[in-house]
């Protein structure tokens, strides 16, 4: 396996100088590597990890989880639908997923109003899609293996009562 991409995978918080010292490669041959695996479109790019409840500037984005159901296409399946949707602005993931539901949208908006907007008008209308139900995420605890920490809250253990 390619070093640069073992590090990223095992230690995706190491800068290149640091992958370099790791791999024992020059920092210029980390990044040669890199530009390959963004080349190869492995490496698609870096993506903070951000608490956004701890800044005001978040403008209360809402993001929701959306459980769609859909009908399969003849000679597609399900990726003719799930490439519509994934086009959408509002849409920031959307996967194939196992069991009562066919895809897990996660949408993004500057309101509830708005990401309801674009159930009701934009996704619920789409031909093929059978049914949508809707989750409003509320706070996020850890989020891409970090945990989020609360001012408030403490690293000690639950107290148990007898």
């Amino acid at each position: 396996m390619n070093p640069v991409l073992k590090l990223l995978l095992e230690g995706g918080r190491l800068t290149t100088a640091q992958m370099a010292q790791v791999a024992g490669l020059s920092e210029a041959d980390v990044e040669q590597h890199l530009d390959q695996l963004k080349k190869d479109k492995i490496f698609l790019g870096w993506r903070p990890v951000l608490d956004l409840s701890r800044e005001a500037a978040a403008e209360a984005a809402v993001e929701a989880l959306i459980e769609v159901r859909i009908t399969p296409e003849r000679d597609g399946g399900f990726d003719r639908l799930a490439e519509r949707i994934s086009r959408f602005d509002e849409v920031h993931t959307c996967m194939l997923v196992s069991g009562g539901y066919d895809l897990l949208v996660i949408v993004r908006g500057k309101s509830l109003q708005k990401v309801a907007g674009f159930v009701s008008e934009k996704l619920s209308t789409i031909e093929g899609v059978l049914s949508t139900a809707t989750h409003f995420l509320l706070r996020y605890y850890k989020d891409q293996g970090f945990m989020l920490d609360r001012e408030d809250s403490s690293e000690s253990r639950l107290e148990v009562a007898p």
